[in-house]
Parts: structure tokens; C-alpha cells; sequence
């Protein structure tokens, strides 16, 4: 199963080639944020995070709800959180 998970912006690596740091759940990692190159994201954004890649802006209370829901899901959240942990962008 893939699954989108929250993350929050904690620095924007390289505006010019869309990077930014992402802390899902105590692990960061550099993803491409190209996708939202529109939306403005600063630091303390939420984004929706899928193998490296940032799909949408979310609003904290919506990421909440998420990780809640996800948390709840078992081993697809042990797996989604093992993909994000192997995605990182060089």
C-alpha cells in the first residue's frame, strides 16, 4: 500500500531546485517540494509526503488527523515510515 504522510517543513535546502527538509515523525530528510512550487511553502508549512516527494500542502490540524489515522494502520505505517526513511534526495 502507498500512503501520503505528513511531514513539516524544517528548512528550505535549495529554493532554486525546489529542496526542503522534512520532518515526518522525528526523521528528516531532504524531498523535492517542485510539486508545490506554487504554493509558497516556508518553514513550518505541512506538506504530504510520498517516497521523496511533497504532494500537497495541509493545514497542522488536517496532518494531525492524518498521523492519527495512519498510526492506527500498523505495518502500512511502519512501511510507509521505513520508505520515507530510504528516500532522500542526494
Amino acid at each position: 500500500m502507498c500512503l501520503g504522510i505528513p511531514g513539516q517543513v524544517v528548512e528550505i535546502v535549495d529554493a532554486n531546485e525546489h529542496l526542503a527538509k522534512v520532518d515526518v515523525n522525528g526523521i528528516r530528510r531532504i524531498i523535492s517540494v517542485r510539486l508545490l512550487a506554487d504554493e509558497g511553502l516556508l518553514v513550518g508549512d505541512w506538506v504530504l509526503v510520498h517516497v521523496g516527494f511533497a504532494m500537497s500542502k495541509i493545514d497542522e490540524a488536517e496532518a494531525q488527523l492524518t498521523l492519527d489515522q495512519v498510526q492506527k494502520m500498523g505495518a502500512d505505517y511502519v512501511n510507509e515510515i521505513d520508505a520515507y526513511n530510504s528516500s532522500e534526495i542526494a
